[in-house]
């Protein structure tokens, strides 16, 4: 593509070739190459400005800036007011702006944003409109898995990812919107056709964050200046704020007695070792009955969201009501089908909030004892253990500490901090630094009834230790042992 079809819509100052072929675009020094375009980021942690020599070193001649830049006078140095809000014009330029291509459903929220995504997409998907998703998880489409590293990936990854869905035959996209996504222009240029909004409470304040919580708020609220359609949580106030500056049409979701698409009901059910929910709700006055194979009845807000953009989708609601049933968020209050007379659920719940949380949801169902299995992170406050004993401490029967990368700390010393809250809480506690190992015990003590919240890892495939990723896999520990002692 020429580079004055990269640039379209960019406001750049600097002498230029317009019909230079650009071979791609680039904003880490390291992939820079001939016939790139590099463009100068500037992070909380690093300065793309610095590494501009870096990229000429390795053949880039083509430099996109807010400042001034040390390289030859061969380069071809461009000016520019915001160059992440650049990057995201060029990239959308770059990669023929997918979501003309791919209808892109946009969730934002404090809470929900992750099981909401993969809820839309399995629903579409059951329905017949093949769907991608990019989020915390990673990204995902067809038989195609890929990593992420941001919840809402940098502009050029995510303009990538869409055309890759695009050209792959989807015709959706569900994607996580964070505020600092936001923020960083990293959705710049796109469009979407919905956009949702889950909730609101205060997050992601503090350096390098959001410095206030009505600057948090105000980021989100930004996501629906550009959508076509937006479903508002009607029970949230924050709703009304949106609603007021939102141009476009809208649609309520919750109990609310005047929401379009009502909650009546969400029960707590159980089937076997299978923690759910039945639900009845009116999709605009037409009534659905369905199962959600989710723990939580916040999860009820989430399948009713992911309900009505399918209807949106033009999904009926036999296809609504089987993909509510069989889905699952990886790594998020899932229920792992493991044919036991027990439960065990894997979830993400790394800090004080989200494990009480964990806990809470699963304690709420019918259960003999809750045994929860968890560490923490090395290098981290003592806070966060505090936390994390104090809560199990008073909440489970159980307490199983291990480890949760630890990287260049002992676990044993994370553990016995750990551990000291457990007890302060009056709870019993079994320390087992080796995760595998603790695992496998907790199998072997599990009684009919009870409830395994194995909690930390969530979705990762990983231990981080001594500053390496080691492969690592609950759910393969888990199955491996099961094969080797069920009959």
């Amino acid at each position: 593509m020429q580079l004055q079809e990269v640039l379209r819509g960019v406001a750049v100052s600097g002498d230029f070739d317009p019909s230079l072929e650009i071979a791609d675009i680039a904003y880490d020094s390291r992939k820079a190459k001939e016939n790139t375009l590099f463009v100068c980021l500037t992070g909380a942690r690093t300065d793309g400005h610095i590494f501009s020599k870096n990229a000429y070193d390795t053949g880039c001649r083509n430099f996109l800036c807010e400042k001034p830049i040390d390289v030859p006078a061969d380069a071809a140095v461009l000016r520019c007011e915001n160059t992440r809000a650049a990057l995201a014009v060029c990239s959308c330029n770059f990669f023929s702006h997918p979501c003309r291509d791919i209808k892109v459903v946009g969730i934002t929220g404090t809470k929900g944003k992750t099981t909401t995504a993969h809820i839309v997409k399995a629903v579409l998907d059951k329905a017949g409109v093949p769907t991608g998703i990019i989020g915390t998880v990673g990204a995902a489409f067809g038989d195609t898995v890929l990593p992420t590293v941001n919840t809402t990936p940098e502009s050029y990854e995510l303009q990538k990812l869409l055309r890759m869905m695009a050209d792959a035959g989807c015709k959706a996209a569900a994607i996580e919107v964070s505020s600092l996504g936001l923020k960083f222009h990293r959705v710049d240029g796109l469009r979407f056709d919905t956009a949702v909004f889950t909730n609101l409470s205060p997050d992601h304040i503090g350096s390098n964050e959001h410095d206030s919580f009505e600057e948090y708020a105000n980021w989100k609220k930004e996501l629906f200046s550009h959508c076509d359609y937006a479903l508002l949580n009607a029970d949230d106030p924050f709703s009304e704020t949106i609603a007021q500056s939102c141009p476009c049409e809208k649609a309520t979701f919750g109990y609310a007695p005047d929401a379009d698409y009502r909650l009546l009901s969400a029960e707590r059910s159980k089937d076997g070792h299978r923690l759910g929910l039945q639900c009845d709700a009116l999709l605009k006055g037409e009534p659905l009955s369905f199962f959600l194979s989710l723990p939580g009845i916040v999860n009820a807000y989430n399948a009713l969201a992911a309900a009505a953009v399918a209807q949106r989708f033009g999904c009926g609601k036999d296809a609504i009501a089987a993909a509510l049933k069989a889905v699952y968020v990886k790594g998020r209050g899932e229920v792992l089908e493991t044919h036991t007379p027990y439960s065990v659920i894997i979830d993400y719940a790394h800090n004080g909030v989200s494990l009480k949380s964990i806990i809470e949801t699963a304690a709420a169902y019918e259960h003999n004892r809750i045994i929860a299995l968890y560490g923490s992170v090395g290098s981290r406050t003592e806070i966060r253990r505090k936390e994390l004993g104090l809560v199990s401490g008073a909440l489970c029967d159980l307490s199983i500490l291990t480890s949760d990368d630890p990287e260049f700390e002992d676990p044993a010393h994370i553990i016995a901090e750990i551990a000291r809250y457990v007890e302060q809480a009056g709870g019993k506690h079994v320390d087992i630094p080796d995760r595998a190992e603790a695992i496998r015990y907790a199998l072997s003590i599990a009684e009919p009834g009870d409830i395994l919240i194995l909690a930390g890892k969530g979705h990762e495939e990983f231990m981080k230790v001594k500053g390496e990723k080691l492969p690592f896999s609950e759910k393969a520990v888990i199955f491996e042992y099961l094969k080797e002692h069920t009959v």
